[in-house]
């Protein structure tokens, strides 16, 4: 019987050892460790903050729930609030050029 990641046509058996000898060929000999130092490195910080964003979340999960009013009350604004501006009329004595005109 198959394993069920094969049947997807991913590479095993003698497979691996040719992609193995082209990525040798195509690298370098010198350059392959670097590569897996490199992506070892990579996988472990993402491994970090995969484990940093849980830490997060459960501690969100888990953080006490605050009242809804106290949260309504201090979103509300208080104090001297500015008066609303309004459109001044426009009349045809007025034209363009005379707001433009520089004094």
């Amino acid at each position: 019987m198959q394993h069920p990641l094969f049947a997807f046509g991913l590479p095993h058996g003698s497979e691996w050892l040719i992609i193995l000898i082209l990525a040798v060929l195509f690298f370098g000999a010198d350059k392959l460790p670097k590569l897996a130092r490199g992506l070892g490195k990579s996988l472990g910080e993402f491994k970090k903050a995969k484990e940093d964003f849980e830490k997060e979340l459960h501690a969100a999960a888990t953080a006490p729930t605050t009242d809804v009013k106290k949260i309504e009350d201090q979103n509300q604004i208080s104090g001297n609030l500015p008066t609303a501006v309004t459109p001044t009329p426009v009349n045809s004595a007025t034209s363009v050029d005379e707001l433009t005109k520089k004094i």
